[in-house]
């Protein structure tokens, strides 16, 4: 046979593995599809549901059933076959006896799907998301999901509640640590990477025992929380939610996220939960959605205190004729909408529709083939906490850190032959670095930044407190209270600082100082730690500052006087490695910032893609143009913006035209080379700006970036493609719109250092 005709067969052979595999998936599909109808048709209304009704973890499942009180109710309803859903109820043991409950005593044996809160790791635990995010690295942030769905499903678990891909330009909100920052590009790459990571590539690896459904939170908007302060009202304009809130949602959906969770705010006007054009007309109508959407925390009885819904049945009505799927922990569905049915004030229909959503995903997450797949003690031992899995998340935490500055010839530090003072209560603190959300893991099981530092064993190594951070055991529900009058560490900090050649000081917030629920006015150092900061560098200037933080922080002292500055966030179970391997050149940080850095609080919110105003310049010499008095209106750090141990050379910016036909792809190019003495990697980042366009455009959009590894010397062109995807954008009516005009489009190493180039669009 001739080598054309080879290939011929091969090609042949291959469409047709192809056309049977498309064919497999459409039976599998249609076989789901019959059987969801085939129960539906047995379920009684009372069952049907109890399908959309989820409960927290109620009483110690493998001991003897409550005999009184709410969580009598509660098992009482297990028992009916009237929840479809627990949350927090976690370890093979505890699962398997609930999921007995569902399976052996109910009706009709509808298994549960156990839902978690894996934010960013398990038990083993990888950076806060917002730090995932400055890695820039979808493979990496992907297969940092993979190892939290594999110990989450080995504990029982077959569903979380994450990626949180809300977009938010406002650090003081808490919550800017669970998702991928300020801009809608880079924040639907991390979200498509952390759903396939969670979930798989195809709808058929959610029936994998070591995958679990993914949920896209929270739809919508809640990132843009009025002033940061949490759950507070949301106001903004159909421009902002349709070209940078909604596309990480519409990329979640894209890449086959099973669940939504709604938000907690409103939108224009309407609670999200209740609210019927978020859920109906644009998730499952415009975006053809076919999985569930679960309400946030008893966000539909919540609907109440907005002035929003009269009483539990109202707000039952409300929810679910607006496309509530299943309600956790209001405890109305369960108890109204039965009722409400009977009463003719809520349509069947919309029953069985939500009943279907969720039994596909059941089925798709092969429950009802064998609820007991997640529940194997060997695969749980073996799994959890294994040394694969430490591996990961310290190759995530090293991605993760982002070098602000360095000047002085301080880093990477020297191997030998220094004295290093070690300085700040977060250094030895093993807890603090797990950060928030971490319901799972152990408390004091981070490497510290002290512990890793003391693996390089030529130096000398002394540590010094200065100060206490917190007064009180900070824990997951109580406020942080910072340490503001005890100074009586600073003298022993200062002594050992005197003595050092060098002074690494670690300081930030604590771990529960960001997340749900903890809104800051004040982005400064908290405490005494500027104070202890300011008075270390009048003994010794030769200082590296670490942050450990999960937002953004103000530290404008620190950038004017600390030679070299770290972002180190909080880093997970291997933040002390991963920091002291970074410090001494083993790693080289290639991170950047997800996130723009204020001077301070009054620029917030700040972000990169703003409109240019009438007046962005002083163009007349007085004070009537747009910016501040008292500060420049420029950020301390920009988004994009992050060093590396080598230094990199930007060659021109280079078009393969410069005009082009509407469709036809527009080429960037740009020579990148490694100037500096180390290998190293590069974040290459496209920005565009329509100039003229039917809605005003940001000065700057990021358009595509790339991760590049270049060796010391190495020259590569980067090249781009940009499409109708990235040159359009959407109008008020959510109507996406490709637009004549002229372009410019900008290449560098940051939201801020590009060089820039000009086509036109005819």
């Amino acid at each position: 046979m001739k080598k054309s005709q080879t290939l011929i067969v091969l090609a042949l052979l291959a469409a047709g593995t192809a056309q049977s595999q498309k064919k497999k998936k459409m039976e599998q599909t249609q076989d789901i599809e019959t059987r969801i109808e085939s129960l539906l048709a047995k379920m009684t209304l009372e069952e049907k549901v109890g399908q959309m009704n989820q409960y927290n973890g109620f009483w110690e499942v493998t001991g003897p059933a409550p005999k009184e009180g709410n969580a009598a109710i509660k098992y009482e309803h297990l028992r009916k076959g009237w929840v479809g859903s627990m949350l927090t109820v976690r370890g093979v043991d505890q699962v398997r006896a609930v999921q007995k409950i569902a399976v052996e005593e109910t009706r009709l044996g509808i298994p549960l799907i156990i839902g978690f809160d894996v934010i960013h790791g398990y038990k083993t635990l990888s950076p806060i998301p917002l730090a995932e995010a400055a890695s820039w690295d979808m493979q990496a942030i992907r297969k940092s999901a993979e190892t939290a769905a594999a110990e989450a499903s080995a504990s029982g678990i077959n569903w979380t509640f994450g990626p949180m891909v809300d977009i938010s330009r406002d650090a003081r909100w808490g919550r800017v640590m669970e998702g991928a920052g300020e801009d809608p590009f880079l924040g639907a790459k991390v979200a498509e990477a952390r759903v396939k990571g969670f979930q798989g590539d195809t709808r058929a690896d959610l029936a994998k025992p070591n995958t679990i459904a993914a949920c896209a939170k929270h739809f919508a908007a809640y990132g843009f929380a009025e002033a940061g302060r949490d759950y507070n009202t949301v106001d903004i304009s159909n421009s902002t939610l349709y070209n940078a809130v909604l596309p990480p949602f519409e990329a979640a959906k894209n890449a086959g996220v099973r669940t939504f969770m709604n938000s907690f705010n409103v939108l224009n006007g309407v609670p999200a939960t209740g609210s019927s054009f978020l859920q109906r007309d644009i998730l499952k109508g415009k975006w053809g959605f076919d999985g569930f959407v679960i309400t946030d925390w008893a966000s539909i009885r919540e609907m109440i205190k907005w002035g929003h819904a009269k009483d539990g049945a109202d707000a039952s009505q409300k929810a679910v004729t607006a496309g509530a799927d299943m309600d956790m922990e209001s405890h109305l569905y369960v108890y109204e909408l039965v009722k409400l049915v009977q009463e003719g004030k809520v349509d069947v229909k919309l029953i069985d529709d939500a009943v279907r959503r969720i039994l596909r995903v059941k089925f798709e997450l092969g429950l009802f083939d064998d609820p007991y797949r997640y529940c194997n003690e060997k695969t749980e031992k073996e799994v959890i906490g294994s040394k694969a899995n430490h591996e990961a998340v310290l190759d995530m935490a090293k991605k993760s850190i982002v070098l602000l500055k360095n000047e002085g010839n301080l880093l990477p530090l020297k191997k030998t032959g220094q004295k290093i003072a070690v300085i700040g209560s977060l250094a030895a603190d093993k807890n603090s670095p797990l950060g928030s959300w971490r319901i799972a893991s152990d408390d004091n099981t981070a490497v510290s930044v002290l512990e890793g530092l003391q693996q390089y064993k030529s130096n000398t190594l002394t540590y010094e407190k200065g100060t206490e951070l917190t007064v009180n055991k900070a824990t997951f529900l109580d406020e942080v209270v910072y340490n503001t009058t005890d100074r009586s560490g600073f003298d022993a900090a200062k002594k050992a600082a005197k003595e050092a050649d060098v002074v690494i000081m670690v300081l930030g917030e604590h771990g529960f100082s960001s997340g749900e629920g903890r809104s800051r006015t004040n982005l400064d150092l908290p405490g005494l730690q500027q104070e202890l900061l300011e008075e270390i560098y009048e003994i010794n200037k030769n200082i590296v500052l670490v942050l450990n933080n999960g937002r953004p922080l103000s530290v404008t002292w620190a950038d004017a006087h600390i030679p070299a500055i770290v972002e180190a966030w909080h880093l997970g179970t291997e933040t002390g490695n991963a920091v002291a391997q970074v410090l001494y050149g083993d790693y080289n940080p290639s991170g950047k910032l997800p996130m723009t850095f204020p001077r301070n609080v009054g620029q917030v919110p700040i972000y990169y893609a703003l409109l240019n105003t009438g007046r962005p310049t002083n163009a007349d010499n007085n004070v009537f143009w747009s910016h501040y008095s008292d500060v420049e209106k420029t950020p301390l750090y920009p988004f994009g913006h992050g060093l590396s141990y080598t230094t990199f050379e930007y060659g021109k910016v280079t078009l393969d035209k410069t005009s082009y036909a509407k469709g036809e792809p527009v080429k960037v190019s740009v020579t990148l080379k490694n100037t500096g003495n180390y290998d190293g990697k590069e974040v290459v980042q496209l920005y565009i700006r329509d100039e003229v366009a039917s809605l005003a455009r940001p000065i700057k959009e990021l358009k595509g970036f790339e991760l590049v590894a270049l060796k010391k010397g190495e020259t590569k062109t980067v090249t781009f493609t940009l499409t109708e995807k990235e040159l359009g954008f959407y109008n008020n009516e959510g109507q996406y719109l490709v637009e004549p005009g002229t372009f410019k489009v900008f290449v560098g190493s940051s939201s801020e250092k590009v060089q820039e180039a000009t086509f036109e669009l005819q």
